[in-house]
């Protein structure tokens, strides 16, 4: 009976976290314009001229200052959501609502979007000047990273971590050191783990 009632508790916290996150992406294009990136950079690099490699990436300039862009307006937009419906667990399981009864045990979401919105804007921009092909492997990584917060924050982070694997055959610990060292430090800090 405990682990019936458990289940349809977890679904429905889950169902109301993937419909939050839902209404602030309907207006976006964020996940075509990810898909269109991480597969572009893919289909870029199995080029066999260094020369064409580049010639492609370069295709992906407009694509990538759009997703940029909209994920500022993802994170300015869930700003507007309550605290406490914006908390997500520490734990790697899904303990629903625990926001309401264990604080302390969760991180805000509109935090953690604000960290990818600037990280994602750094690498758009260049500002560490990455030859081409660094900067689409660092923004890869940049752009997994958000998929994985956005997983955690509806589901858990044992899915998002199973996701990230399954779909990138990538994981977590990669992935984190694989975005820009600003990004990296700021969700670190968000954590509370600054020292790794």
């Amino acid at each position: 009976m405990v682990v019936v009632v458990w289940q349809a508790l977890r679904v429905r916290y889950q169902r109301g976290r993937i419909a939050l996150l839902g209404r602030h992406l309907g207006g976006l294009q964020l996940e075509r314009h990810m898909e269109t990136l991480t597969q572009g950079y893919t289909r870029a690099i199995r080029e066999e001229s260094e020369a064409r490699q580049l010639q492609v990436l370069e295709t992906f300039a407009p694509t990538e200052r759009a997703v940029a862009a909209q994920v500022r307006s993802l994170a300015d937009a869930m700003q507007k959501e309550s605290p406490q419906a914006v908390r997500m667990s520490t734990l790697s399981l899904c303990v629903p609502y625990i926001e309401r009864f264990l604080p302390a045990m969760t991180r805000d979401f509109r935090e953690l979007l604000h960290i990818h919105a600037a990280g994602l804007r750094h690498v758009v921009d260049n500002e560490a000047q990455w030859d081409a092909k660094k900067r689409a492997y660092h923004l890869s990584a940049e752009l997994y990273l958000l998929q994985h917060s956005c997983h955690w924050f509806c589901k858990s982070r044992a899915v998002a971590d199973a996701r990230l694997m399954l779909r990138h055959q990538v994981n977590h610990r990669k992935v984190l050191d694989s975005v820009s060292a600003a990004t990296r430090s700021a969700y670190l800090r968000w954590q509370g783990n600054e020292k790794r």
